[in-house]
């Protein structure tokens, strides 16, 4: 349905024409857009270019599967404005990456990186996964950043109900990581990548430097306005925000017909502050001052702990506060 999908993003997009007419940012993600054919990726970003104004000097990404990133894919990638590269290589290791059931081996995965840096992409993000069984992690951040990429995601393995994974945990032929461990691992992460220069500037990503931070992703962490096309995106306004059906025969079907929208919300003052709150005790940019009503008390306790840092007006999180990213809100709202 790859056809029907372009044609109905296209349409979509004719749609918030008037409302979101400048972007700072352009992000083709959420699953794998590097299967899309040269023909069908060039269509795509010359209706995305042509319809709407793209500031320059813009950062825009795609996220690619490394066995998709051949060298003359990456330069394709290169010609039709794509500045940044986001290679879900997710491990090193062979046997990981049968685990996971990834279509991609470490060989590829090392080519990948290396094809998008002859290509002239300056910003590559490398996606890591810890935690997972018999894992050398430490082996695996040393093989990421003797790549010296800008950017690197770095998620624990995360399995949910119904899924391929869960039977196989509960059958146990799938062991996962203790929470103390994913605790040690988390920690280690940020030591290891500290000491290699990275920021650990958001609870999963490290930068080499500021420039090359992830500035689309950042403004969901900054709260800023959003527009997502495709099923299943999500869109936000600074007031507002909505989402599309799931479904991909719905979503095209519905955008021959009107809009494929299936929920709206529009949230209060104190809405907008609490997830201002919880965004922002994801990121070395933490949250303003005003926006706590936890007393002086309750931040002394929680700097004693190490949880954060109060400075400039600013409640920080740490390393180690980062790992309560979503218990922290609750004791500071």
């Amino acid at each position: 349905m790859i056809d029907s999908w372009l044609e109905a993003l296209c349409c979509e997009l004719d749609l918030y024409r008037e409302q979101f007419p400048r972007f700072e940012t352009v992000y083709l993600g959420g699953g794998t857009p590097s299967l899309l054919s040269d023909q069908q990726l060039g269509s795509l970003m010359e209706y995305v270019r042509r319809s709407v104004s793209i500031l320059d000097g813009a950062e825009c990404t795609i996220e690619v599967n490394p066995d998709d990133v051949s060298r003359e894919k990456a330069g394709l990638l290169r010609d039709l404005g794509f500045n940044r590269l986001s290679i879900g290589v997710q491990s090193f290791n062979d046997r990981l990456l049968s685990l996971l059931q990834r279509r991609h081996t470490a060989l590829q995965a090392c080519e990948a990186v290396a094809h998008a840096a002859t290509a002239g992409f300056d910003s590559i993000s490398l996606d890591l996964m810890f935690g997972l069984p018999g894992q050398d992690w430490e082996a695996e951040l040393a093989q990421a950043v003797a790549f010296q990429p800008g950017h690197l995601s770095c998620y624990q393995l995360t399995i949910k109900p119904g899924t391929p994974f869960h039977a196989l945990q509960q059958s146990g032929e799938l062991e996962i990581a203790s929470e103390e461990t994913l605790v040690q691992l988390f920690m280690l992460t940020d030591s290891i990548l500290d000491d290699a220069g990275y920021a650990h500037y958001e609870v999963s990503n490290f930068t080499r430097g500021i420039e090359y931070e992830a500035c689309h992703n950042s403004r969901y962490w900054q709260h800023l306005p959003y527009l997502g096309l495709g099923p299943s995106a999500h869109s936000f306004d600074g007031h507002t925000r909505w989402w599309n059906t799931a479904s991909l025969p719905e979503y095209c079907q519905s955008l021959a017909k009107g809009s494929p929208v299936v929920g709206r919300e529009t949230l209060t003052a104190e809405q907008l502050r609490l997830e201002r709150l919880m965004l922002g005790m994801r990121t070395q940019r933490g949250i303003a001052r005003e926006d706590v009503s936890a007393d002086a008390a309750v931040l002394e306790r929680l700097e004693s702990a190490g949880l954060v840092v109060v400075h400039d007006a600013r409640v920080v999180p740490t390393a180690r506060g980062m790992l309560f990213a979503d218990r922290l809100p609750l004791v500071l709202e």
